[in-house]
């Protein structure tokens, strides 16, 4: 009897494989429809078609699962393993996700000067997260509005009586510079915002408006562009390390080729937005001069600003402000 016993404990062992596969769950801050969210299911696609029978990524929703400002505590606290979000959901944690906001490069470049390497490093320390990768970078923002814009006599952009929909990503620039008192809103609320008539403008990128069908109530896009999109993924640093070598590499090779492939696919996204828009009546409110030039170098300026200011609050300091600037903006 215990000879029977043994022998099948150990043709079961034998059976067995000496490893499992390796899983994670992961929640996005927007909705399915929203062109960023499909940028990352297809990222999730790519590891699991590379990963099989190795790694696995299982998605479990978005902002429906866990509100969109709660999913950086959430991959934190290890409640899911992977979150892809803008840094901006975060940046009271992290002041440094500026440095990406107020970038001109994309992740093709600061994956190779190192900077991604830097807020990876950021990241691990003060969050206790990895920073897997910058995704749909190079995608730039404009102002939207209900109303033909005001320019006051130097042709400057007069906000007054502007009701400006804002959001963490640039109310340092709206309140700062152009002095507008902003409306906070997440975006999912946006839509009945613009609606009801409780904004009538708002910032967001040049991708995505047609998806969220803002478009519907905004007829106006103001030039020049400015800042550019943040949304990464991060991953709970314990779930990470205890992940197999082979699992972190076709994470990690995944996402350098994902990020290489959402930048270009975003280029054409956005010219063909632009165009759809365009065609349905959109009209180009373009400052001129120097109007321009103190427009963009404010969104520039402020958002450094209130990003060396809040290090300079953390108990790690502002130390590694001068290298961000310097790796994430090219002169």
């Amino acid at each position: 009897m215990n000879k029977t016993l043994i022998a099948a404990l150990a043709a079961t062992t034998l059976a067995a494989p000496a490893w499992s596969m390796d899983t994670l769950t992961a929640v996005h801050a927007f909705p399915a429809t929203l062109i960023y969210t499909k940028s990352f299911l297809e990222f999730v696609d790519k590891v699991n078609e590379a990963g099989k029978g190795v790694v696995e990524i299982q998605v479990r929703g978005g902002p429906e699962a866990i509100g969109m400002f709660q999913q950086a505590d959430a991959v934190r606290d290890g409640i899911v393993d992977m979150v892809y979000t803008p840094g901006s959901f975060y940046g009271g944690a992290l002041p440094e996700k500026d440095a990406l906001v107020t970038s001109n490069l994309t992740a093709i470049e600061t994956r190779e000067n190192g900077g991604l390497d830097l807020i990876d490093r950021i990241h691990q320390e003060k969050m206790g997260v990895k920073y897997l990768g910058w995704f749909d970078s190079g995608v730039t923002y404009n102002l939207w509005t209900r109303n033909e814009p005001k320019l006051d006599a130097e042709g400057n952009l007069d906000v007054a009586g502007l009701k400006l929909r804002g959001n963490a990503v640039y109310n340092a620039f709206f309140t700062d510079y152009l002095g507008a008192q902003v409306i906070d809103l997440p975006t999912t609320d946006v839509y009945s915002g613009l609606e009801t008539g409780v904004v009538d403008a708002t910032g967001w990128t040049q991708i995505g408006l047609i998806d969220l069908k803002w478009n519907e109530f905004l007829n106006y896009r103001i030039e020049p562009n400015f800042f550019s999109t943040d949304l990464g993924v991060i991953v709970n640093l314990d779930k990470w390390n205890s992940l197999s070598d082979e699992s972190r590499k076709i994470l990690t090779e995944q996402a350098i080729q994902h990020e290489k492939d959402s930048v270009m696919a975003m280029r054409a996204k956005r010219d063909e937005d632009f165009k759809a828009l365009e065609e349905g009546g959109m009209k180009v409110i373009a400052l001129e001069g120097d109007a321009a030039k103190n427009y963009i170098d404010a969104a520039r300026s402020t958002t450094l600003n209130r990003m060396k200011e809040l290090m300079a609050e953390s108990p790690q300091g502002d130390g590694n402000y001068d290298e961000l600037v310097k790796l994430f903006y090219k002169e």
